[in-house]
């Protein structure tokens, strides 16, 4: 693999790890919504970023299936 597919190789995994970070940073704040009797609405919001955020990796993941697939 050249110096400019590995660049690109590991832009894209950063571009997958951030939505992964979102997830796992709402999926706390549900939780923590759920422990502490917390307004339902800041659960769903944490939702729906969630849900974003999943979408988000599968197209970056798709992504990196597509480049590495032309090579």
């Amino acid at each position: 693999m050249s110096h400019e597919e590995d660049v690109t190789v590991s832009k894209l995994v950063h571009d997958a790890r951030s939505p992964l970070n979102r997830i796992s940073m709402n999926a706390e704040m549900i939780k923590l919504v759920l422990e502490n009797d917390m307004p339902k609405e800041k659960g769903l919001q944490a939702l729906d970023k969630i849900i974003k955020a999943c979408q988000e990796c599968s197209q970056t993941l798709q992504t990196i299936s597509q480049e590495c697939g032309d090579k």
